[in-house]
């Protein structure tokens, strides 16, 4: 269900009832784009079931989803057709166009353009523990989160989210663990790992599918380079890769979590998310423990 974590925390105090959310997120129901739209934002039923509730409660954790449609004319045709409407103006007036007139001209073509433009549709799920006061998005990129954090905001009054910062910063953590071989308690390093020089050079030293403990690896971190990523195992339940900037990617479940259970659901969305939700939960506390703690207001990491 979730395959890329980042993690923020609500500001104290905060509550809202489920209807009330609901209610909220309703008022800014997702719709595609018009014929001359470029872009759609809003919300969507996570279970993908049309008419379906905004918010879905699995094992008290609730459940968001942000759909985010996008339409764009190729830059090849709308270049030839703008030329082409340049060359028809300075064929008849023996003028080109200035530049304010070719922006205009661009923009009048974009706008013709784009009803017969493909459009691609996309979604970003949202995953809100109050219990915890957390708020995770499935946000590849700080780009789209930055996008899904501007729609929570807007549509849920009274919501304040800042990223979670841990007392040691990721690159310096994954560092020493390279260093020493010895990553936190109930994790293990796995095989892929990516060092970036923090000097002018900015080069950069990938490993995939390659044992880390090598003096190498050491060796390039003595001389400056830092972890940007590192493919982790927690408790031999969850792969990830953990970044500098204390993001949880390419999340896959071992075969071990899904033993023994069963969907009860038709579409298997309830099992999905307890299952999902019920080893995360676990994993980000002990991740953030294994980082020093999370980092109190007002702090810099280390």
């Amino acid at each position: 269900m979730f395959k890329n974590l980042l993690v923020y925390r609500m500001a104290a105090g905060w509550t809202m009832a489920i209807d009330r959310l609901e209610e909220l997120l309703s008022q800014d129901a997702f719709v595609e784009c018009g014929a001359s739209q470029e872009k759609s934002v809003g919300w969507a039923p996570p279970r993908g079931k049309a008419h379906g509730a905004f918010v879905e409660v699995v094992d008290g954790q609730w459940l968001l989803k942000l759909m985010i449609e996008t339409k764009a004319v190729p830059a090849s045709v709308l270049k030839r057709k703008v030329e082409e409407q340049c060359a028809q103006i300075e064929a008849s007036t023996g003028r080109k166009p200035g530049k304010k007139e070719s922006r205009d001209i661009k923009d009048d073509a974009k706008l013709a353009l784009l009803p017969m433009a493909f459009s691609k549709q996309g979604s970003v799920q949202v995953w809100i523990d109050p219990g915890a006061s957390l708020v995770m998005l499935d946000a590849a990129s700080s780009g789209k989160a930055d996008e899904v954090l501007t729609s929570l905001v807007k549509a849920i009054e009274g919501l304040n989210l800042s990223l979670v910062q841990t007392t040691v910063s990721a690159a310096s953590a994954m560092a020493e663990w390279l260093r020493t071989g010895e990553p936190p308690a109930g994790f293990s390093i796995m095989r892929e790992c990516e060092l970036k020089a923090t000097d002018d050079t900015q080069a950069v030293v990938r490993y995939a599918r390659h044992s880390l403990d090598i003096d190498e690896v050491r060796q390039h971190i003595a001389a400056g380079k830092l972890p940007t990523k590192l493919a982790m195992n927690w408790d031999d339940r969850v792969n990830f890769i953990l970044t500098d900037a204390f993001q949880i990617k390419k999340i896959a479940f071992e075969d071990v979590v899904f033993e023994g259970t069963t969907s009860k659901d038709d579409d298997g969305f309830d099992t999905d998310a307890a299952i999902a939700t019920g080893e995360l939960r676990k994993l980000i506390p002990d991740l953030v423990l294994g980082l020093g703690g999370e980092l109190a207001l007002g702090q810099a990491p280390s």
